[in-house]
């Protein structure tokens, strides 16, 4: 690990709320995916298509 010094609380929180927003965003990317796809299959169903 690098010498970070006196900025080294600074850096390595801003590291660490960078991966939590990344691993938020990837999260709610899924969930979202996931509903979209169940909301597109019960429309499916309604309509009588089969794909």
């Amino acid at each position: 690990m690098p010498d970070l010094g006196t900025y080294a609380d600074a850096v390595l929180s801003a590291y660490a709320v960078s991966i939590l927003l990344l691993v938020a965003l990837v999260a709610l990317t899924l969930w979202r995916g996931r509903r979209v796809r169940s909301e597109m299959e019960h429309a499916e169903r309604r309509s009588g298509r089969d794909g």
